[in-house]
């Protein structure tokens, strides 16, 4: 379960293979005292310790604090309709708002373990509407992977997109930061559209008495022609500017829509061919991910004709990841622990300021370049597909149908298009590799470190 914790003092967090120090994707502990989270190696588990062990009165007695603790234990043991009872209690027991937080975020787990997604969106939509929950953190948790696939999730991400009182605005605040930054002259001419509005407003006021002064006539009226062609200069104008800000306001939304695909997108898991799982944004910088969406027998053909090109593919840093409609109808549930799937890799530190963050960061992406080979498998395929057919819907595609998406290096798309069908199966095979090698740089090449 993912691991969230709350404490009064200082948490350490011991897992040397864990991708990050802090690690938001654990259970919720709730401590008064400081703890440690220890999460060895073997799949599926994890003890939780305490530094400071309490009494057994202490123990006994039944808090908030005390049943979300015990529901983990439960949990980590597979005994997750117990663990949901004791989430359940916790709730009842006056919980303070960082409990509250805590036993919601377990509880919205052990349902979305138990494939009931539309508790589970309830339990999420009150921790973040109610108790400050961030919404990267549904995102990247692996124990709400199967979540993630249902309709449940995606409308609690429109929730969260669009902002609200009973979701929280958090989430969309972030959104519109990036936003600015992809389209930083967006406020200013928002500034001017009101403003320019505003002074047409204005003047438009000023003039319709003239112009009813000039339809009346009379020896000191206004000409009747300039003073309507004024009239109707104003009135356009107001037109055109509310028409201007509300066509920038519906590329912010969709540009949003966007921001929050790519976001979903970078924690897309991948398996390596050396078994080593990975989010895909940890292969930032490394590869072009290239996917390949569609029924088995055409994506296993476009495969087939990559390989003639794998060279030349290779050195423009080509990763296929293929995707084959249907997988994802099958239960996704691995059954490993209790349903997570198996933990990504650590990611690539950032290059610190001194010289020994420097050296890991180095160290931790030569590895990662050698185990990368050409082709990658997905991991948890009902995600990948669900934000396949978003991209397609997002694009006028009609979802479902076969198609390749090709990435950036940062990340995010660079172009995708449909398979060919007009010809037999034995025939087809787009995308079309020969173009795709004349049009990607190599991974040496200038322009290739300006897509970085």
């Amino acid at each position: 379960m993912a691991a969230f914790a709350l404490n009064q003092q200082l948490l350490c967090f011991s897992n040397s293979h864990s991708r990050t120090t802090t690690k938001p994707c654990s259970a919720w502990l709730l401590s008064s005292k400081t703890s440690v989270f220890s999460i060895p190696r073997k799949k599926g588990r994890f003890s939780l310790t305490s530094c400071n062990s309490q009494s057994s009165s202490e123990a006994n007695t039944q808090t908030a604090e005390s049943c979300v603790n015990l529901g983990l234990s439960l949990f980590s043991k597979g005994r997750v309709k117990d663990a949901l009872v004791q989430f359940e209690t916790a709730l009842d027991l006056d919980p303070t708002p960082r409990e509250a937080q805590a036993a919601l975020y377990n509880k919205a787990c052990c349902h979305a373990y138990l494939r009931e997604g539309k508790k589970a969106a309830d339990c999420l939509r009150t921790a973040l509407g109610e108790y400050n929950l961030k919404f990267g953190t549904v995102l990247n948790d692996p124990d709400l992977a199967s979540f993630r696939a249902l309709p449940e999730f995606k409308e609690l991400q429109e929730e969260a997109r669009l902002g609200g009182e009973d979701i929280g605005y958090g989430f969309r605040r972030d959104l519109k930061l990036i936003s600015e930054v992809q389209a930083p002259f967006r406020g200013v001419r928002r500034f001017f559209y009101v403003a320019f509005s505003a002074a047409a407003g204005i003047s438009l006021l000023f003039t319709i008495p003239r112009l009813f002064r000039a339809i009346k006539g009379g020896g000191d009226a206004p000409d009747l022609w300039e003073t309507a062609g004024n009239a109707a200069t104003n009135i356009g104008g107001i037109i055109v500017l509310v028409a201007l800000f509300l066509w920038d306001n519906k590329k912010e939304e969709e540009q949003l829509a966007q921001i929050t695909r790519d976001e979903t997108l970078s924690r897309l898991p991948l398996r390596l061919s050396t078994n080593r799982v990975v989010e895909l944004v940890q292969l930032r910088d490394t590869v072009r991910p290239v996917i390949l969406a569609g029924k088995k027998e055409t994506v296993s053909v476009a495969m087939q004709k990559a390989e003639r090109f794998r060279t030349e593919l290779l050195r423009r840093g080509v990763l296929l990841v293929p995707v084959i409609w249907g997988e994802s109808r099958a239960p996704d549930v691995e059954k490993k622990g209790f349903g997570a799937r198996q933990k990504a890799a650590a990611s690539v530190p950032s290059i610190g300021e001194d010289f020994e963050k420097r050296t890991q960061s180095v160290i931790a992406k030569s590895k990662l370049k050698a185990e990368i080979r050409f082709r990658a498998e997905v991991v948890s395929p009902a995600e990948w597909e669900r934000w396949i057919r978003d991209q397609q819907k997002s694009e006028g595609v009609t979802p479902g149908e076969d198609v390749y998406i090709i990435l950036r290096l940062d990340g995010r798309v660079r172009r995708s298009g449909k398979y060919s069908v007009v010809t037999p199966v034995s025939l087809q095979g787009m995308p079309d590799w020969p173009q795709i090698v004349n049009e990607l740089p190599p991974m040496e090449a200038f322009l290739s470190k300006l897509e970085r």
